[in-house]
């Protein structure tokens, strides 16, 4: 089992044994956390002689979720439901408690992606606090997340909220909140004005901008996370084949770099699955009547008659090679009443590997359940027989170890603390148990 360690600094905040007990008492609260949208907990121990504490958490090989789509540029608008939906039944469950469970320092940075199961989970809990109090009174967090009452320091759990409307306006967008800021001063005038970060105009979609600006309202109008949960935004099944329902028999392009956009096709037209970095519509509506695409794709290349019923079989994968040299794949999916998805896309021997291609199709198909691994041996069986000199890449069993955790990465400065007297300094390594 892959688990990461991280140790945080104490200042001299442990000055008697009574600010040792709440210690205690706030670590014994975070292994009782027990949510599939939650950072597990493993375990913990204060060094009090060194004034410093090391978590032992389970280890994200994603990375972030800033960091998974900085990587991931181009993923569909079902994914960022689906990130959404997850990222809201964490806080549900956090906010559920009695006294609420106040992350305050929420953003992509602390939120991990498990890339082969296509989840997300909310971490960095240790920045979390319990309100034993009606309100909290502490001003922690990251200004570009931090909703205008918490510079009050007069709050409660949806602080959480505003902090999620920015995750996914920087989700769908690629910049942090108020990038055009260069100087913290500036971030705190515009939230207490509440003059909005300039990314969320960039967002083209009405009904995402809404859903965002659901959150970044006052706290009196700001809905909480089981109410957004029910929001229409996130109601709509933007399937990685079908926008409207329609028939799962016609294909689809894979949408992943450095190939073309994805593109579902329903009723007989062609429309836009993907979407930009910064959402533009038009952009794709351009991409999508692009004679150059035509042709690209491999699918004339797969004859439908040749396949055989899937039967109890609920994946398969199929190469073909073009005239040209090139390999295109297509995968084939079956749900549980039968309908099946075909999903066709390139195959670049020299820059891509059978697991690197694999886990993107897991992370951005929405396929959780089915194991990286055994699709990695798939696209690994299909090139090795139209490129007898293909070599496979490494499994994961085989991938190369790194002293660098996952959990910990970032290149965003933040100004919270763990609990209201821990510092952000931290390191961590993954280690092998």
């Amino acid at each position: 089992m892959e688990v990461a360690w991280n140790q945080v600094k104490l200042h001299d905040f442990l000055q008697s044994p009574e600010d040792l007990e709440r210690l205690y008492c706030e670590i014994h609260l975070l292994k009782t956390l027990k949510h599939r949208n939650i950072m597990k907990f493993y375990t913990s121990w204060v060094d009090v002689s060194r004034r410093n504490i090391n978590f032992i958490t389970e280890m994200f090989t994603s990375g972030t979720l800033r960091q998974y789509r900085q990587k991931h540029r181009r993923v569909n608008m079902w994914a960022v439901k689906h990130w959404c939906r997850q990222i809201l039944s964490g806080l549900l469950y956090l906010h559920s408690h009695n006294p609420p469970i106040i992350h305050r320092d929420l953003k992509c940075d602390n939120i991990f992606v498990n890339g082969n199961q296509g989840e997300v989970k909310i971490g960095d809990l240790g920045l979390a606090a319990i309100l034993r109090k009606s309100h909290a009174v502490h001003c922690v967090g990251t200004p570009e997340f931090m909703a205008p009452e918490v510079y009050e320091e007069e709050y409660n759990e949806l602080v959480d909220i505003y902090s999620f409307g920015m995750c996914v306006l920087e989700m769908v967008t690629f910049e942090y909140p108020y990038s055009e800021c260069t100087h913290p001063v500036q971030i705190y005038k515009k939230v207490i004005s509440g003059t909005k970060p300039e990314a969320l105009y960039k967002v083209k979609d009405p009904m995402l901008r809404r859903f965002v600006e659901k959150c970044l309202v006052s706290s009196s109008q700001r809905l909480s996370a089981r109410e957004l949960l029910e929001d229409p935004f996130l109601q709509g099944d933007d399937v990685a084949v079908s926008l409207d329902g329609g028939d799962y028999h016609v294909p689809t392009k894979y949408v992943r770099q450095p190939s073309y956009l994805g593109h579902t096709y329903s009723n007989g037209s062609m429309v836009s699955n993907g979407f930009s970095e910064s959402m533009d519509e038009d952009a794709l509506s351009e991409d999508c009547e692009d004679d150059d695409m035509k042709g690209q794709d491999g699918i004339d290349l797969f004859n439908e008659n040749e396949d055989e019923p899937l039967g109890n079989v609920d994946i398969t994968i199929k190469g073909r090679k073009s005239e040209d040299g090139g390999i295109f794949l297509r995968l084939r999916i079956s749900d549980n009443d039968g309908r099946v998805r075909n999903i066709y896309f390139p195959f670049d021997v020299e820059a891509d590997t059978a697991l690197s291609v694999a886990t993107e199709m897991i992370a951005e198909l929405d396929i959780t359940d089915h194991e990286v691994t055994r699709i990695a041996d798939m696209i690994d069986g299909e090139v090795s027989a139209l490129v007898p000199d293909w070599r496979p890449g490494p499994g994961i069993e085989e991938a190369p170890d790194t002293s660098y955790c996952h959990n910990c990465g970032s290149n965003v400065s933040s100004c919270g603390s763990l609990y209201a007297y821990m510092s952000s300094g931290r390191r961590g390594i993954g280690r092998q148990l």
